[in-house]
């Protein structure tokens, strides 16, 4: 029992017992000591009550705090997942996409280096944010708590996107390029016999 319990079990005591020494005395009420007793009993049972609620908002805040602290694991997770996954998009594109209109005849032998260019500047881009999502997550990386690097990571999730995003539209346009000069010869060329 701790020692707030004693002293209000003790002060009760003591109030019961100057209450019906002076119960006799006229003009003052009697009490009964089973209401005293009873009122100790109910004191108790608050106090081990309030104990009771203390321990289980403790155990809620350790539970939220937990949670808290598992989602921003998996958002770091589908973060990471989805810069993978862009990683992944921007290797396929260079293998076929890239490949066919470096391949085209239709792109001149002066602008295959610009071509290069442009896509190599997207992949070193990729290949530095690989590495630096390699950095925050192996190390402490400036003492970041989970929340501030699922921040960072959802950052360079939307950097990734961007990413694919410009490849596609880079790819689009050179494909236009391509298709619009195959047009052009077709019509320069064509059989004028009729």
């Amino acid at each position: 029992m701790s020692k707030t319990k004693i002293k209000i079990l003790v002060m009760t005591v003591a109030l019961t017992l100057f209450v019906s020494g002076n119960a006799t005395a006229q003009g003052m009420p009697t009490y009964d000591n089973t209401n005293f007793i009873s009122l100790v009993k109910q004191l108790i049972e608050s106090g081990k009550q309030t104990a009771q609620m203390i321990k289980s908002v403790k155990f809620l805040k350790d539970a939220k705090e937990a949670i808290e602290k598992v989602s921003s694991v998996v958002q770091q997770l589908r973060a990471v997942e989805e810069i993978g996954q862009n990683n992944q998009r921007l290797i396929n594109i260079m293998q076929n996409d890239v490949q066919d209109i470096l391949n085209s005849p239709y792109i001149k032998p002066d602008a295959v280096s610009r071509v290069v260019e442009s896509f190599d500047a997207i992949v070193q881009n990729s290949l530095d944010t690989v590495d630096f999502i390699d950095e925050v997550l192996s190390s402490d990386y400036l003492k970041m708590s989970d929340a501030e690097r699922a921040e960072v990571l959802k950052q360079k999730e939307q950097e990734s996107n961007e990413m694919v995003s410009n490849i596609k539209t880079k790819t689009k346009r050179y494909r236009d390029i391509i298709s619009f000069r195959k047009m052009q010869d077709k019509v320069n060329n064509r059989e004028t016999g009729y």
